[in-house]
């Protein structure tokens, strides 16, 4: 996989990676004592779960301030507009996202702390997030369109499933999961930001590197912005917590996190890079689905965090070692990627992106092989 390092596009790319990176960092450590402050006065946590034992244990974090997720997207987005090329609509595309699944979060935090109810309804909440999602994916697909650029789904081994506008429901569903499974796992002191800040780094560079798309270099740049706010964050997120990053910060992120994917066409490779996210999200289906079919739990409690946690482990013991799992699956993913780079059915030139390098650009007689056709499989050939 030659990457063109010396391009200027890409140098560009980088440099404002970079520079995002920096500013959102510096950002939120400079503003965060104040925002500590200002939300330890009218947004302490309320622990108040639906197990007795797990408020208990976690009674130690009531009045912790929360919708620390406000300072972190709202870094982010002063980050990537300034550093982001604004003319990009997938640039605006998850910055929208990313403000309007905050406002839903912050909906969500304001409720637990001025009444007895635990937040929104699972029923409401799902349903803005529907909405959001539904639209960001209908404004990617007309982009598409536009472009005549239509998204294909990458089958590992198989070649590609052109969408049509199947594209529309499924990227609502991965945005939709994604945010959820991050809003699972953000239930211990840094575990959702640690996770996150290596989920996201490492769809980012899968992005930059396989270039799926004519705009794929902006992810990179909307990545290390969301990594450098991340990063300050954790500063004060680490265990015990002087910030926790709530709903207005837990669904968001896990938004962007999915709608990345998305726009990189590697949303399957998401259940990898992911994989923490992942496994906490289907240890609390298992654990509802079974406990409905049996009356009887498989795990002590969920998501698997809580199960550990009653288990007796220490909340730093956990959390390291999901950290862990966490950057495994990063490198997982990013090693299947350069992997699946050498695979024969490669993309074409225009599909490519920042990072490939165009046949043209080689010396006549390099030693290039003919690549072989790619694989296109329609879903009306699936569906019949």
């Amino acid at each position: 996989m030659p990457l063109m390092w010396a391009h200027s596009t890409v140098v560009d790319t980088l440099a404002r990676s970079g520079l995002a990176g920096v500013l959102s960092f510096v950002l939120a450590m400079l503003l965060a004592p104040a925002c500590i402050r200002w939300l330890k006065r009218r947004c302490g946590e309320q622990v108040r779960s639906a197990s007795a034992q797990l408020d208990r244990l976690h009674s130690a974090k009531r009045g912790t301030p929360t919708m620390g997720g406000l300072l972190i997207v709202g870094c982010f987005l002063v980050a990537l507009l300034v550093c982001g090329d604004r003319s990009s609509p997938r640039v605006m595309l998850v910055a929208a996202t990313a403000a309007a699944l905050c406002a839903v979060g912050w909906v969500d935090d304001w409720i637990k702390l001025r009444t007895a109810r635990r937040g929104l309804s699972a029923r409401a909440k799902l349903a803005a997030q529907a909405v959001i999602a539904l639209a960001a994916a209908g404004l990617l697909f007309l982009r598409y369109m536009h472009t005549g650029d239509m998204p294909k789904l990458d089958l590992p081994l198989v070649g590609s499933l052109s969408m049509g506008w199947w594209f529309v429901p499924w990227a609502a569903l991965v945005v939709v999961g994604s945010s959820n499974a991050v809003n699972l796992t953000d239930g211990l002191d840094g575990l959702a930001g640690g996770c996150l800040l290596l989920a996201i780094l490492a769809m980012s560079l899968i992005g930059l590197v396989t270039g799926k798309g004519t705009e794929a270099g902006e992810l990179i740049v909307a990545g290390a912005a969301l990594a450098g706010a991340l990063a300050a964050f954790l500063w004060f997120n680490w265990h015990p917590a002087k910030l926790f990053m709530g709903d207005a910060g837990s669904l968001p992120l896990g938004g962007v996190l999915g709608l990345i994917a998305v726009i990189a066409r590697q949303e399957l490779l998401l259940v990898v890079v992911g994989g923490v996210f992942v496994v906490e999200a289907l240890s609390v289906i298992v654990q509802v689905g079974w406990f409905r079919s049996t009356g009887r739990r498989v795990f002590r409690c969920a998501p698997l965090h809580h199960h550990f946690q009653f288990a007796g482990l220490a909340e730093k013991t956990i959390v390291t070692r999901f950290w862990l799992a966490g950057g495994v699956c990063a490198v997982c993913g990013l090693m299947l990627t350069i992997a699946g780079a050498n695979w024969p059915a490669q993309t074409s030139t225009s599909d490519r992106g920042p990072m490939a390098v165009s046949p043209q650009t080689l010396p006549q007689g390099a030693g290039q092989e003919m690549p072989a056709p790619e694989r296109t499989i329609s879903m009306r050939s699936v569906s019949k």
